[in-house]
């Protein structure tokens, strides 16, 4: 079953939630590679932001690399914790040209919302502090090519291993399962709505 829901509404929705990292209110949206998570995530933060202030973070910043290993702790310690405290959080994000941690320093300041998405967003222990958690999904031939045709790189294998990792990952959390709220990021057809307005709520 599937139900057509805009942007605006579940921007209502999650500001009425009680924050639960300190004043914050996480939000994840996690799913497999080539899903459609970041494209989600972009439109959900301008329909946020016209009822508070909001900070997005990709989580892949935080990837030492093709592992989720490490991941999630680094953004708890650099990042939620702090938050949690009141503070701005930061952190050095990984350099995919060089291979290493960059001397750049990204600052997420405390808000009324932040938006984490990216594979791994959402794992089991991340449940005490996050407020909603979103669910993406698409076929997987849909999001293989999706992955192939970023410019510039040819990551076949690299994006095949991947897929298996994510899988195992997701799995082993009860992603979609846990999610408050599931997507369809690959609505096919003439669509009824905006893409950019609404989208497509799976059961």
């Amino acid at each position: 079953m599937t139900t057509v829901r805009t942007f605006a509404d579940l921007a209502v929705e999650i500001h009425a939630l009680a924050p639960r990292l300190g004043d914050v209110r996480l939000v994840t949206v996690d799913g497999p590679s080539g899903s459609g998570k970041s494209t989600f995530a972009g439109q959900m933060v301008t329909a946020l932001e016209h009822r508070g202030s909001v900070a997005l973070l990709g989580i892949e910043a935080l990837y030492e690399g093709w592992t989720l290993d490490g991941a999630w702790q680094r953004l708890e310690e650099a990042v939620l914790e702090p938050l949690a405290a009141g503070w701005a959080g930061g952190f050095h994000p990984y350099d995919w040209a060089t291979q290493s941690w960059s001397s750049r320093w990204c600052t997420v300041p405390v808000s009324h919302v932040l938006v984490v998405e990216g594979c791994g967003s959402s794992p089991r222990t991340a449940d005490r502090l996050t407020s909603y958690r979103i669910w993406i999904e698409a076929p997987p031939v849909v999001a293989f090519e999706r992955g192939r045709s970023r410019q510039g790189m040819d990551l076949d294998r690299r994006l095949r291993d991947w897929q298996r990792l994510e899988a195992e990952h997701f799995t082993e959390q009860d992603t979609r399962r846990r999610a408050d709220l599931r997507v369809n990021g690959d609505p096919t057809g003439p669509l009824p709505y905006d893409p950019s307005a609404a989208f497509t709520a799976l059961s």
